[in-house]
């Protein structure tokens, strides 16, 4: 484990052992998202209202855990010194939890099998946040720099980027593999379950040690609400950065579970799913280091925001599929990629400021309770993206089918697919810029304060 580092340049490795991590939540994050929904209506003929209320139901659980399991980090902060506990359960659990999500028995049924599906992926949701919510709180706590968070960060999201390509387009091929879906389903989820695991007990070989920071909180559910509310109330920067990215989560989330669908009704074809979320995160590989120079330039949130109007117009422009589908469409999709680097990185790293100024303000060791309400934030953004979607399919008359079955959509139905991937991803985004106009805080006032809190320990 890695001992606290403060604001000079963070050695090699620490960057790499966290960024690491993110081969998981870029896995978790994408894959279920891409898959889910569309297992539950294509495989297991699920209706899609009702598989969106599978999905939605899971997430709602991560709402409702996270603040506790921020609580439980900082308490273990307090008493042990690390947030490492925690995060090793989740990693441990993780590969059988996920694989049990996609190991539907046949013949119990569309009931037995939403069931299935929602009581594993409630347990392999959980298993995910344990890692996940003080994986969140640690930048704050590697170093102090404002440029050197913002470095931590953009390598975070290339391997971040490199995730969503592995899972996202290696998922789907390895589904696959098999000539029965239920088959390819449950290779997927073994193979992703490990790699999964791998990433988050790699990472926590990066937690720092020696970091007591009591400041009277407790585990408990109670008092992790408490902690999230008492961030939220008192931290206008945060409120607004959580609403910007909350919106965004939105925007993406519908997108990436309406992917399949434009690939399958839209391009008519299945496997260019995986050319569509290529076209998106290739060049996020590319542009994270690029937002990273533009916010050393002209500031984070500066940059947060013209990578919120990029990504939104390219949005927009996909529209057009309505009328005249074809390979043009991996073009606008690219640019949104681009663009999307900027909106995992730089909200990512101007989080660990906010957690600094208001350690300024009130003391430190609530770092897992913003992690808690974040990651909270983050996922209802998501799962509500996947609720959006099946709404827009349930009200233009998507028909759902069972593995082996073919089905012809309606002109409507295709219609909504288009739209849900489409305009509606775009006004979200477009709707973030309000509260990123509201973020006020500037790199003068995190020097300022880390200037103080040296002084004071001097």
């Amino acid at each position: 484990m890695a001992d606290v580092v403060p604001a000079e340049r963070l050695p090699a490795r620490t960057i790499a052992g966290y960024a690491i991590g993110s081969l998981a939540t870029g896995g978790f994050s994408t894959l279920p998202g891409l898959v889910l929904v569309y297992y539950l209506t294509d495989t297991l003929g699920v209706a899609a209202l009702a598989a969106g209320i599978l999905v939605t139901v899971a997430k709602i659980w991560d709402i409702v855990i996270d603040p506790v399991i921020g609580a439980v980090s900082d308490t273990d902060l307090a008493r042990t010194g690390s947030r490492r506990r925690v995060m090793v359960i989740g990693g441990a659990a993780i590969p059988v939890l996920f694989a049990l999500t996609f190991a539907v028995p046949a013949g119990i049924g569309t009931l037995g099998s939403g069931l299935w599906v929602l009581l594993a992926f409630l347990a392999a949701a959980t298993a995910f946040s344990l890692f996940q919510v003080p994986y969140i709180a640690l930048p704050a706590e590697l170093t102090r720099g404002y440029h050197e968070r913002t470095r931590l960060l953009t390598w975070r999201v290339v391997v971040l980027t490199f995730a969503i390509v592995l899972f996202g387009a290696g998922g789907p091929a390895l589904r696959g593999a098999a000539a029965d879906p239920r088959t390819g389903y449950l290779i997927m989820a073994i193979v992703s379950g490990v790699l999964l695991g791998v990433g988050m007990l790699l990472s926590t070989r990066v937690v720092p040690r020696g970091v007591r920071a009591d400041s009277g909180r407790r585990a408990g559910i109670a008092a992790g609400y408490r902690a999230g509310l008492d961030v939220l109330r008192r931290s206008r920067p945060f409120r607004a950065l959580l609403a910007a990215f909350a919106l965004q989560g939105l925007a993406t989330g519908m997108m990436l579970a309406g992917a399949q669908y434009v690939a399958t009704y839209v391009l008519r074809s299945e496997d260019a799913v995986t050319l569509l979320f290529l076209a998106l995160i290739a060049p996020a590989l590319v542009f994270a280091p690029v937002w990273g120079a533009v916010a050393r330039r002209i500031g984070k949130e500066r940059a947060f925001g013209i990578a919120s109007v990029i990504f939104a117009v390219a949005a927009a422009s996909l529209l057009v599929l309505a009328v005249a589908p074809g390979p043009w469409v991996y073009l606008p999709v690219g640019v949104a990629g681009a663009a999307y680097a900027g909106l995992q990185s730089l909200p990512m790293a101007m989080l660990p400021d906010v957690i600094s100024d208001d350690a300024r303000a009130a003391g430190p060791g609530a770092a897992g309770a913003f992690g808690g309400v974040w990651t909270a934030g983050e996922t209802t953004g998501m799962a509500l993206g996947s609720t959006a979607l099946t709404l827009v399919l349930a009200a233009t008359g998507y028909a759902e089918r069972v593995a082996g079955e073919t089905v012809t959509q309606s002109p409507a139905a295709v219609t909504g697919i288009v739209v849900s991937f489409s305009i509606v991803p775009a006004v979200l985004v477009a709707l973030s810029l309000v509260p990123i106009s509201r973020y006020r805080l500037r790199r003068a006032d995190i020097d300022a304060g880390e200037s103080a809190r040296e002084g004071a320990a001097a």
